[in-house]
């Protein structure tokens, strides 16, 4: 392990993480509000802490293999929460988070899961919500960096069964520039969505503070909004339109997005099997939710429609926007909602949860064997539309499958431990896990009130499920650190 070149990356990432508190600073300059030092605090702590770690190893230029990238992803988003935390701890007495409170925010940030424990976002400066989103939005991208260059290296990514159409297809074991330059084309495509969906929400009504912020959460699928009430606080359809085209998109393989501009089709999203599929689950559970809504004489068929899609999407993209309470929904919809955050968007995409490519993969799979059943000397090939699976495919997902429930069951049991009730455990565990957000129980409004203990507990499943389970737990390993 080349720990010297390992500090040295790391060094260079906090130096230019602290360039980007420079724009919140000037928000507040501009605002006129009483944050300014704040940052510039923030600022310059982060800088020379980088500067710090970098400059007894800014010699160590030798390449980086794949352990030493696991390593440097783990300790990217652990250092750089702990580096973002420092604005919310800093601020005046009155709007200040406590150290665990101010790290919770900042890694929910990061990671896009959009769960909070501040409230009344009214009383808080522009600069501080605009930092929150920024936060968000820089995660976002980070994610698409992990999917490309990372997560196919472990085999359970899921960005291994795109190759074939992927631009700069990752077939060595070392972070090579031809992964710099998929990473800088697919953060073009990033911006460019982004900067759709601010001209988006500008037509729609928004102010240019609101349009910014919101896209920069919608697109990173990270959920954050500047206002208490989410997207509800526009109370506006074509918001609500835009925003869920644009959750989508964000829920889309990065991949496909630059394949569609490379060909100059839109047909290709829906060529695309598993951006298909999202689409296709999405409708039919938006549907079912509406039905109930109806049944149950809660809502008028319209309202009920316009809410269910909204919600549905929210949660499947792993975003975690509201237009409404859905913890007062009836007839068991409020759980049903948290595990439609399970299924996920793309592989390859901003989104959390399980991805749709797993979903696929084991449903494909669990036919097969029920036909091998009925015809013992079948050859069944597995199949994603017309793409064959890579060999070991199959194999992989569901021992994520496997890994992932014994995550889920041990985070829960420790949340369980530290006092909370089962139903707030159980939603905050999947929430976080999942990197969606929103929570039932105590964590409806706000997580706030968990203990802290719980807080510590939950930004590591955040971390967790943002880097895709096996790019942590590889760390704790014996032949990780052993290999050599």
């Amino acid at each position: 392990m080349n720990y010297r070149s390992v500090m040295r990356v790391l060094g260079l990432m906090m130096q230019l993480f602290s360039v980007s508190m420079l724009v919140p600073m000037l928000i507040s300059i501009v605002y006129h509000d009483d944050t300014t030092l704040v940052f510039f605090d923030a600022f310059v702590a982060t800088l020379a802490l980088g500067l710090l770690i970098w400059f007894p190893n800014r010699n160590q230029t030798a390449s980086l293999r794949a352990r030493e990238g696991f390593l440097i992803t783990a300790l990217f988003w652990l250092t750089l929460a702990a580096v973002g935390a420092l604005p919310f701890y800093l601020l005046p007495d009155e709007l200040a988070l406590s150290l665990v409170d101010a790290y919770f925010e900042a890694m929910s940030a990061m990671t896009t899961t959009g769960a909070t424990v501040m409230s009344n976002l009214e009383a808080y400066p522009e600069s501080l919500l605009w930092y929150r989103q920024q936060l968000q939005f820089m995660g976002g991208g980070g994610i698409i960096i992990l999917a490309v260059a990372v997560l196919p290296l472990l085999g359970v990514g899921g960005m291994q069964l795109y190759r074939s159409e992927a631009p700069g297809p990752i077939k060595d074991q070392k972070l090579s520039p031809r992964i710099a330059q998929t990473a800088k084309l697919l953060w073009g495509v990033y911006f460019f969505l982004t900067l759709a969906c601010i001209v988006a929400y500008l037509i729609a009504g928004m102010s240019l503070f609101d349009a910014v912020t919101h896209a920069f959460s919608t697109i990173s699928t990270g959920g954050f909004s500047v206002h208490s009430a989410s997207i509800g606080h526009f109370d506006s359809v074509a918001i609500e339109v835009i925003t869920i085209v644009f959750m989508l998109l964000g829920a889309c393989n990065f991949g496909l997005h630059f394949i569609v501009w490379q060909k100059r089709s839109l047909k290709r999203y829906w060529r695309d099997a598993e951006f298909r599929t999202v689409l296709i689950v999405a409708v039919a559970i938006s549907l079912l939710f509406t039905a109930v809504l109806v049944i149950h004489h809660t809502q008028t068929f319209a309202t009920a429609l316009r809410q269910s899609a909204f919600q549905v999407v929210s949660m499947m993209t792993s975003t975690g926007y509201a237009t409404a309470s859905f913890s007062d929904w009836p007839a068991g919809l409020p759980m049903l909602v948290l595990l439609v955050g399970v299924l996920g968007g793309c592989a390859g995409s901003t989104s959390g949860g399980f991805k749709m490519i797993r979903i696929m993969v084991m449903s494909k799979q669990s036919l097969r064997e029920m036909k091998k059943m009925l015809h013992p000397r079948a050859i069944v090939p597995l199949r994603i539309g017309k793409r064959p699976l890579p060999r070991g495919a199959a194999e992989a997902v569901w021992g994520f499958l496997a890994i992932y429930t014994l995550c889920f069951a041990a985070i829960l049991t420790a949340i369980l431990l530290t006092g909370v009730d089962f139903i707030t455990a159980w939603s905050v565990v999947a929430s976080a896990l999942n990197n969606t957000g929103p929570g039932l129980g105590e964590a409806s409004a706000s997580w706030a009130t968990l203990p802290s203990l719980a807080k510590w507990i939950l930004s590591i499943a955040m971390l967790l499920g943002r880097l895709e389970l096996f790019t942590l737990l590889i760390l704790f390993t014996p032949f990780f650190w052993l290999q050599r």
